[in-house]
């Protein structure tokens, strides 16, 4: 069995901060020397597969840390899933809205500090059809958005001018999509822009829109806009950041433990999950799996 303190970092150099700091594996080191802890890095190759570089660390530490954006912590945690190791964060990419949702600081030095002072929490996470996923899952305008945005970088367009082009371009033409949601025996059909599903509550109003107060309550928050067109998406946004969303009564939101949703897709959907688009068939099998996930977390 690993040694209690023993830690593996597993890090995506090509992760927002991290891609523009060359020496940020040394710096790393350094850091946790300076806190007393022997961590060993493993510094993920392109293509490599986060999970799996998860699963075999589990063989050597018992915290296993994720250095990079939402997509390589999620992949972390979901090759933890079911062992007794505890995951670290470090918040090295674009957004970065688990480890905000944790209170986990953004700088590399107090990131290290936490995962150092060895407080740890249980936290929900959320699967479909057995993928897990720890932020949310969408359907509809935004897997569509992502693969646009992907294909603009494959051009050489840098990620912000791609992203904008791809929801313009999107917006534009998409035409939504028919969901029917299966909730406690209840079914709602609606045609929708966006479906999204989230692991516990997001705010949808004001200046905390996106995030969530709590990962532990055991629910999973389902949100769709049935009386609006992609096209509309913008002004939402607008209003949510002025806190009118609720009231204006464009959004519909679901809480359930488990839900199934089906677009009656032949050759499946697309779907959007923590950020990475996959394909899957339908129907969609939902559950919640209460604090199944071991984290740091800060003292306070």
């Amino acid at each position: 069995m690993p040694h209690p303190a023993s830690i593996v970092v597993i890090l995506n150099t090509s992760a927002g901060s991290a891609a523009r700091h060359p020496h940020i594996g040394e710096e790393l080191r350094e850091l946790f020397h300076a806190v007393g802890c022997d961590a060993r890095l493993v510094e993920l190759a392109p293509g490599q597969d986060p999970v799996a570089a998860a699963r075999a660390a589990l063989s050597s530490a018992a915290i296993v840390v994720a250095g990079g954006g939402d997509g390589t912590v999620s992949a972390v945690a979901r090759g933890l899933i079911d062992s007794q190791a505890v995951l670290g964060i470090l918040p090295l990419g674009t957004l970065n809205h688990f480890a905000k949702d944790l209170r986990i600081p953004l700088g590399i030095r107090e990131a290290v500090a936490v995962i150092a002072a060895g407080k740890r929490a249980h936290v929900d996470v959320g699967e479909v059809n057995g993928h897990v996923f720890i932020n949310n899952c969408s359907l509809g305008v935004y897997p569509d958005i992502v693969q646009e945005r992907d294909r603009l970088r494959d051009e050489g367009h840098r990620k912000w001018p791609a992203t904008a082009i791809a929801t313009f371009r999107v917006l534009r033409r998409y035409r939504g999509v028919t969901v029917r949601v299966d909730v406690d025996d209840r079914q709602k059909e609606w045609r929708t822009p966006i479906v999204l599903i989230g692991n516990n509550e997001y705010a949808i109003d004001g200046v905390r829109l996106g995030s969530r107060a709590a990962i532990d309550r055991g629910t999973l928050s389902v949100y769709v806009a049935p009386r609006a067109h992609a096209r509309d998406l913008p002004i939402l946004f607008v209003s949510a950041l002025f806190g009118r969303a609720r009231q204006s009564g464009t959004f519909e939101n679901l809480a359930a433990t488990d839900l199934i949703i089906d677009a009656h897709r032949a050759r499946g959907i697309r779907i959007a999950v923590d950020g990475e688009v996959i394909r899957m068939m339908t129907p969609l099998r939902f559950r919640t799996r209460p604090r199944a996930l071991q984290v740091m977390v800060p003292q306070v």
